[in-house]
């Protein structure tokens, strides 16, 4: 007698099972390996963004540029490295046109190095919106300055001090707080004044004012509590001895409250 060839049903569900076995293992590997991929590109976009903030300065008798994005009236005659780009209710074009007419343009002349490749929408109130730009500079580099916690920000490059261990770009993701003039630490407080970044994974990506950039983890859960909020607010709890909150007032201002 002739025996038919072919898979039984339990042989079947044996293959299936082993592909879904298979399938668990490796998704979070190419999960994984996606987003690094994404922060190298963010990376290699915050490193273009600050050599042209470098080259800016060199053809500027070693002036800053302003570093305000429209939120702050205390920089005169100074055209903003990109121009206001976060008021509601822009269309796409105003969000372009900002950034086209922005100060930074003519050094980097392509919109994909203005954002990081994982933000593509993020809900203001009740619309969703297409963000255009996810990086911000930080206070300190012809920012704002703040007085009432004697926080001084730089307007020559030659002036700054440690210029590798000084933040210049964050990818903040095009949060609400921190993407209107620039993103800031508190210096005389330990708490934070716009929330810390969580980006690929629980840190973020800067950019530092010798031209490098790297990825920072945060090692506190208070600072990735406080940074996942929803929606994210400004000015979160006391956060004695957060040494996240520390790194990031000493790398932005070059002090901090905890000693």
């Amino acid at each position: 007698m002739r025996r038919n060839k072919g898979f039984t049903l339990i042989e079947l569900l044996v293959v299936i099972a082993i592909i879904a076995v298979l399938m668990a293992i490796l998704m979070p590997a190419l999960n994984r390996a996606r987003e690094q991929g994404k922060r190298a590109t963010c990376l290699s976009n915050l490193k273009q963004l600050t050599l042209a903030w470098i080259m800016y300065a060199d053809d500027n008798d070693d002036n800053l540029i302003n570093g305000d994005t429209g939120e702050y009236s205390i920089h005169q005659n100074e055209t903003p490295w990109v121009l206001a780009d976060w008021r509601a209710g822009m269309t796409d074009e105003q969000k372009k046109d900002a950034i086209l007419n922005g100060a930074l343009w003519p050094y980097v002349k392509n919109l994909h190095l203005y954002k990081c490749p994982t933000v593509g929408k993020i809900v203001r109130g009740t619309a969703h919106e297409n963000i255009l730009r996810t990086y911000s500079v930080s206070d300190a580099m012809n920012c704002k300055d703040w007085p009432s916690m004697g926080a001084e920000m730089y307007k020559k490059r030659i002036d700054i001090d440690n210029p590798a261990y000084r933040l210049v770009f964050v990818d903040d993701g095009g949060t609400i707080t921190s993407a209107l003039g620039g993103w800031t630490v508190q210096v005389t407080q330990e708490t934070w004044w716009d929330p810390p970044p969580v980006r690929h994974g629980n840190g973020t990506t800067f950019s530092f004012a010798d031209g490098h950039s790297e990825y920072h983890k945060w090692t506190d859960p208070r600072t990735i509590e406080f940074g996942k909020q929803v929606p994210p607010t400004a000015g979160s709890p006391t956060q004695a001895g957060n040494e996240d909150l520390h790194w990031a007032a000493v790398a932005m201002w070059g002090k901090a409250a905890m000693h």
